[in-house]
């Protein structure tokens, strides 16, 4: 639980009252490695912090290439806000990569919380700002212009120590190359 309020310490602070209420929505869960969190096409309605462990989030593409998105390694919040927001299936599966173990909360009663205390929303609002704003408009914008060497050296950054964690497939199906593609630019360095 110290690593929970940790993490939304990160963000601001909630009164205890907030995370008393905010400890009663959350529930423990395990994955096995290669179970899923949520399916492509699947109505989400839960979001996870990952305790232990290491999900990704991808999509297969029209001819059939996995194609990931993210990874969530410990103390990451993962799920599919947009299909929650929007009440409609996913658009892409998370998918456990090793044995993982979880806090899941329902997103909606989490969003009734917002209303009851202004701490929690204030919370939610920074986590949006960081996360869907500040963070994902660079990410973009790397994937759109950037060199594959470049691409790499930002994954690097971006997720310090995760590569010993990930085959080589999965690094290059992040980065949008081949896994022989990640092999050159790694002799390079």
């Amino acid at each position: 639980m110290e690593q929970l309020r940790a993490k939304f310490a990160t963000y601001g602070t909630l009164s205890e009252e907030t995370m008393e209420d905010m400890t009663k929505l959350l529930r423990p869960h395990s994955y096995a490695k290669g179970a899923y969190f949520l399916q492509e096409g699947q109505m989400a309605k839960n979001i996870a912090i990952v305790v232990k462990g290491l999900f990704s989030q991808y999509y297969v593409s029209p001819d059939g290439d996995v194609v990931i998105k993210r990874f969530f390694p410990e103390t990451y919040f993962t799920g599919s806000l947009p299909a929650m927001l929007t009440h409609s299936p996913s658009m892409f599966a998370i998918r456990a990569l090793e044995p993982t173990e979880t806090l899941e909360y329902n997103f909606y009663e989490f969003k009734s919380l917002t209303e009851k205390h202004r701490d929690l929303a204030a919370f939610y609002i920074r986590y949006m700002e960081i996360h869907w704003i500040i963070e994902k408009e660079p990410l973009e914008i790397s994937f759109r212009y950037d060199n594959a060497k470049t691409r790499y050296i930002n994954f690097l950054k971006e997720y310090p120590n995760l590569e010993p964690r990930l085959k080589q497939h999965e690094i290059a199906s992040y980065l949008g190359i081949t896994p022989t593609q990640l092999s050159r630019i790694r002799a390079e360095m």
